[in-house]
C-alpha cells in the first residue's frame, strides 16, 4: 500500500473475485461484499453471486440468481438485498426483483417492477425503496417512480420526475431526493430535479451548465459536484468530435445555483467513465478513461477545506467501467474493464482505516 495526498490515504488490494466482470451489482451487509451479476468475458449478462468475508478475506460463491442480468440496482433491506431492474441475457430490460435472504443463503422473488427497465436509480429510506426512471423495451427513457413497501410486497407510484432519464446519479439530502443527469438514447440529460418525500412534490433545478456523457458526481457538504466526462458539440457545431474533458461544475443546495470553477480548479486529468465518492474530506475522481489507448490509473482528490486537487495513491489495477461502493472508512472499486472484464477488487481507504 502506498499514501500521499493532503491527508493520508492508502489502497487495501483485496483477493480477486472468483469470476471477472463488469457492470456487476455490488453491496454491503454485515462485513461481507457482495458481487452479483454483471457481465463476463463472453460480454453476456451473469446469474452468478458471490460475497467476500471482511474479516477472512476470503470469497464465497452464493445460491446464483434466479434472473441473470447486468446492470441492476441494488439496496439493502436489514438482512436482505434487493435486486431491481437491469438487462437480461436477450439485452432486454427486465422487471424482476428479486432479494437475497443472508442468513438463509436463498434468493426469493418479489413484487415485480410494474414496467421493465435497466438503468434504475434507486434510494433507500425508512425502510422503503424507491426506484426512479430507467429505459424500458421500447429504449425510451421512462420519467416513472415507484415506491416498494416490503411488508406488503409491492410497488406503489408516485408522481413522475418531469424529465425522463436512466443511469441517472441521486443522492438522499434530508427529505429530499436529488436527480442529476442521466441519459436520454445516446444524449446526456443535464436536467437536476428534487423530489420532496413529505410533499410528495418535484422541484426543478438550473439544469448542468455544460453537456457531458459519462460525467461523474458526487454530494458533500451541501454541494452537488459534476466532474469530467464526455463533452458533446452543440447542436450547430457540426464538425466538433465529443472529446474528454476536466471540467468541474458545483451547485450549492442553499443558494440553489451553479457555479463551473476556472481552469486552475479543474482536474488534473481529463476522464470519463470513473468512479467518484467522498471520503475524508476530499471528492475522489478514479481511473477511468482518458486520451490515452489504455484506462487510467491516475486518482486525484479535491480538498473541500483547501479548494484544489491532490495527486493520490495510482489504482493498484488501471481500470474504467467500474463498480463502487463505499462502507465506512473504504471506497470500494471492484470489476470494471482492464485489457477486458476485471477481477480486481480494491479500496481507497483513509490511512487510519487501513
Amino acid at each position: 500500500m502506498a499514501t500521499g495526498g493532503g491527508r493520508a490515504f492508502a489502497w487495501q488490494v483485496f483477493p480477486p473475485m472468483p469470476t471477472c466482470r463488469v457492470y456487476g451489482t455490488v453491496a454491503y451487509q454485515d462485513g461481507h461484499l457482495l458481487v452479483l451479476g454483471g457481465c463476463g468475458r463472453a460480454g453476456l449478462p451473469l446469474d452468478t453471486a458471490e460475497t467476500l468475508d471482511m474479516a477472512s478475506h476470503t470469497w464465497l460463491a452464493l445460491a446464483p440468481l434466479p434472473t441473470a442480468r447486468a446492470g441492476a440496482a441494488a439496496v439493502v433491506l436489514g438482512k436482505q438485498v434487493l435486486v431491481v431492474g437491469g438487462v437480461n441475457e436477450g439485452q432486454s430490460p427486465v422487471a424482476a426483483v428479486e432479494a437475497f435472504l443472508a442468513d438463509e443463503g436463498r434468493w426469493e422473488r418479489r413484487a415485480t417492477l410494474p414496467q421493465a427497465a435497466m438503468g434504475v436509480a434507486t434510494v433507500e429510506r425508512d425502510g422503503m425503496v424507491y426506484a426512479l426512471g430507467g429505459m424500458g423495451p421500447d429504449t425510451a427513457p421512462q420519467a416513472q417512480v415507484r415506491v416498494y413497501e416490503p411488508r406488503r410486497d409491492c410497488w406503489l407510484s408516485l408522481p413522475s420526475m418531469p424529465t425522463p432519464c436512466y443511469g441517472a446519479s441521486t443522492f438522499l439530502h434530508g427529505n429530499k431526493i436529488y436527480v442529476l443527469g442521466g441519459r436520454q438514447g445516446k444524449l446526456p440529460v443535464t436536467a437536476f430535479e428534487a423530489f420532496d418525500l413529505e410533499a410528495c412534490t418535484w422541484t426543478r433545478h438550473p439544469s448542468l451548465p455544460s453537456r457531458r456523457a459519462f460525467a461523474g458526481c458526487a454530494m458533500a457538504e451541501g454541494n452537488v459536484f459534476s466532474l469530467g466526462g464526455l463533452q458533446q458539440p452543440g447542436p450547430h457545431n457540426f464538425y466538433s468530435r465529443p472529446h474528454f474533458v476536466n471540467t468541474v461544475e458545483m451547485f450549492d443546495l442553499e443558494h440553489g445555483s451553479w457555479t463551473k470553477l476556472p481552469r486552475s480548479l479543474r482536474m488534473r486529468d481529463k476522464r470519463a467513465d470513473f468512479v467518484v465518492g467522498s471520503l475524508g474530506g476530499h471528492i475522489m475522481a478514479i481511473g477511468g478513461l482518458g486520451n490515452q489507448p489504455c484506462p487510467l490509473g491516475s486518482v486525484e482528490g479535491f480538498s473541500l477545506t483547501r479548494r484544489r486537487w491532490e495527486a493520490l495513491p495510482t489504482m493498484p489495477t488501471a481500470r474504467c467501467s467500474c463498480s463502487s461502493l463505499q462502507a465506512g472508512s473504504r471506497l470500494f472499486v471492484i470489476g470494471g474493464v482492464a485489457q477486458g472484464p476485471s477481477q480486481a477488487v480494491e479500496a481507497l481507504c483513509l490511512r487510519d482505516g487501513v
